[in-house]
């Protein structure tokens, strides 16, 4: 998928998110890599044969205090190549993922942990008509 395309889907998950969400978010940057860098799957601990689609690297909303003024931008980096092998050539499958993954880390920011976001994916699969 072209990158622009690609910067579109990312674009549109975060616009999908509920208003006060997005009026929420603070200091935060959103970009695109083409995959994760060795490092960057250490740091998580994303084993050999994982792959990484997303991460987010910060400091949670719940966890900034009256101390937390000047600190560089949250980042959250969605991995392009990552979520296409995923998707395989599907558009739908794309679109789905793309959201997935950006509603995840944007959960991170929020001071969501892995677990609680993976209850919170399970029950809206479940909720699907």
């Amino acid at each position: 998928m072209r990158r622009e395309a690609f910067e579109n889907l990312v674009a549109e998950a975060v616009a999908a998110l509920p208003r006060r969400m997005r009026d929420a978010m603070k200091n935060v940057d959103i970009v695109i890599e083409r995959r994760p860098r060795h490092k960057n799957s250490g740091e998580v601990g994303i084993k050999r044969g994982e792959v990484l689609l997303g991460l987010y690297e910060g400091i949670p909303l719940i966890n900034r205090d009256s101390g937390y003024s000047g600190a560089l931008p949250d980042k959250i980096t969605i991995f392009q190549r990552s979520i296409e092998m995923f998707a395989d050539g599907d558009p739908e499958k794309m679109t789905e993922l793309v959201r997935e993954v950006v509603w995840h880390e944007i959960g991170h920011h929020f001071g969501l942990s892995d677990a609680e976001l993976h209850a919170l994916e399970d029950e809206r699969k479940h909720k699907k008509p």
